[in-house]
């Protein structure tokens, strides 16, 4: 059981990993990235020269109402259109979209597309 685990973990961590040696955010087009967990959803548009987040949003954030959304693939897309709106205050409508090394369906795929209604580009 444990190395079915171990092996998940791996496969994701190397998936991570190929993908951010393409995926670069610069200022003209930050890095969206998304974080899942079993209970929670992050994303954040990084600024990859200098090392500095430009927008943060979790599930657990004050301005995100999770319990007005009933189910996660929802919630994400929620959390997609926030982060858009958020960035679009910052200046920010183009961006590049890092998975983390998660698959593009459910929730990530969700977020994108939430992203992409609330006016981003990628």
């Amino acid at each position: 059981m444990a190395d079915r685990h171990r092996a998940k973990r791996l496969a994701r961590k190397r998936r991570r990993f190929r993908t951010r040696k393409i995926v670069v955010g610069t200022p003209e087009r930050p890095r969206l990235v998304v974080s899942r967990t079993l209970r929670n959803i992050e994303a954040q548009v990084i600024d990859d020269q200098i090392g500095h987040s430009l927008v943060g949003l979790s599930t657990l954030s004050q301005e995100f109402e999770a319990g007005a959304v009933p189910t996660r693939v929802e919630q994400g897309r929620a959390l997609g259109r926030q982060v858009a709106a958020k960035a679009k205050e910052r200046g920010i409508d183009r961006v590049v979209f890092d998975r983390a090394g998660h698959l593009y369906h459910g929730i990530v795929k969700a977020v994108a597309d939430g992203a992409r209604e609330g006016g981003l580009s990628f």
